[in-house]
């Protein structure tokens, strides 16, 4: 495990780096070693989102972004709500290092989608469902 002081050295310069662009950052995260990687991604150093782009390189509504911008990363463990989809609400979820979408009913979980591409499945279920 990385020593506090160097991750946050780390995070600051990856925000150097990537400018304030979700692509470079995301860009900049695979250039590092897999455990340091995932040291930053549950951290919070990054924001929920930032964690979002880069899981699933794909951008969310305008206030879905800004809701999980709010969260921190570390956050994603127990699921953050970032979206409505009809009467669906979506949650993001990491957990083991794998990237869940979970659209619920607000009270209960209907699905739950994995991976790369669990954010397009969750919103195309929420759309047919609702």
């Amino acid at each position: 495990m990385t020593d506090y002081y160097e991750l946050a050295e780390l995070a600051d310069r990856l925000f150097s780096i990537a400018e304030d662009d979700e692509e470079k950052l995301a860009e900049v995260l695979d250039t590092l070693e897999e455990s340091l990687r995932w040291e930053l991604l549950e951290s919070d150093f990054l924001n929920a989102y930032q964690i979002f782009y880069y899981l699933f390189r794909e951008t969310p509504t305008l206030l879905a972004e800004e809701r999980l911008i709010l969260q921190p990363a570390s956050s994603l463990g127990l699921g953050v709500f970032f979206e409505e989809r009809g009467l669906a609400e979506l949650v993001f979820v990491v957990r083991d290092r794998t990237p869940l979408v979970l659209v619920t009913d607000g009270e209960r979980v209907l699905k739950a989608f994995e991976g790369a591409l669990a954010y397009h499945e969750a919103v195309a279920f929420a759309e047919e469902t609702f």
